[in-house]
């Protein structure tokens, strides 16, 4: 894996956003990574009230198949995570989700070759395995900027979704147009994809709100990895406190946020998640150990090596 400068991850032992506070750009989160944290300690806490009702064990019984696993949709390779090119990421971070059997989702950034090389490096491993596909995520541009990348990611994309709370993502202020989507912009948007909608950012009550008025294929249980200005709180505590009204109203739930054990998988899976999304942790053992050190760290949280 080329790169000649230092990663900005720390590799911490246990990636709880103690190590990176303070740094956006970099790997952490917005107001001294509280919610980077409070993603982290969720799960736990979960199991903690969970083993209190006499549930704990349905939870730790919950089956997981790899493909209920995806690597998260990120950008920003050179100042997030300190490559020398962005280019140099997409490859082996998508090389290493597909050698361990889980999911790929693409991201949006700026500038535009952020999401085109995301899209090339799907279309790379296309060549080996013609039937793989992605969920690509996209920043919340006017919806005619939006058809465009839409129409970029033909025949990359199984799932085209909008990251409805980035508006206010801080590593994208003031650079872009991007706008708070309303349910009528959200319709025009559907009615262009031919494929599966996901709405990503759920939560915040509002959140709640708009998956009740637009009906999305999926609702995305996500507060950005504790990287954008919203309430303060945990993916995990929101996922148990909404997930069965948000079911009723979407085709299927997906969550991200602190996961970094077979444990924390199926606790989102219990509580309704049926697709589970990862980022730092994999992007840690990408940095430190390359794409093979990155399909261990994959096993390793999916076979139940990395527990509580």
């Amino acid at each position: 894996m080329e790169n000649r400068f230092e990663f900005k991850c720390a590799v911490c032992a246990v990636c709880d956003g103690r190590g990176c506070i303070g740094q956006v750009p970099g790997m952490g989160g917005v107001n001294n990574n509280k919610n980077f944290k409070l993603n982290f300690e969720g799960w736990k806490t979960l199991r903690q009230q969970a083993a209190s009702a006499g549930t704990l064990d349905a939870i730790l019984s919950t089956p997981i198949d790899a493909r209920a696993v995806r690597v998260g949709p990120v950008t920003g390779a050179v100042q997030n995570i300190g490559f020398e090119k962005e280019e140099y990421f997409y490859l082996p971070y998508f090389s290493a989700a597909w050698n361990a059997g889980i999911g790929l989702c693409v991201g949006d950034g700026y500038p535009d070759y952020k999401l085109h090389y995301g899209l090339d490096a799907v279309r790379k491993l296309q060549k080996v395995e013609p039937e793989l596909k992605a969920a690509v995520f996209l920043k919340p541009y006017p919806n005619e900027k939006l058809f465009e990348r839409i129409a970029a990611a033909e025949g990359v994309v199984e799932i085209i979704g909008n990251d409805i709370d980035s508006y206010n993502i801080a590593t994208m202020r003031d650079l872009v147009h991007l706008e708070k989507k309303t349910p009528e912009q959200i319709a025009e948007i559907r009615k262009r994809v031919g494929v599966p909608y996901a709405i990503k950012g759920i939560f915040c009550k509002e959140d709640v709100e708009l998956v009740k008025a637009v009906k999305p294929d999926i609702a995305f249980v996500s507060n950005h990895g504790g990287r954008i200005d919203t309430r303060e709180g945990s993916t995990a505590e929101f996922l148990a406190a909404y997930g069965a009204e948000l079911k009723k109203y979407c085709g299927s739930l997906w969550v991200d946020g602190g996961v970094r054990t077979r444990h924390d998988i199926q606790t989102a899976l219990f509580y309704g998640a049926s697709q589970v999304i990862i980022a730092r942790p994999f992007i840690a053992a990408l940095v430190s150990d390359g794409i093979g050190g990155m399909v261990k760290k994959i096993d390793e949280i999916i076979t139940g090596e990395i527990i509580d």
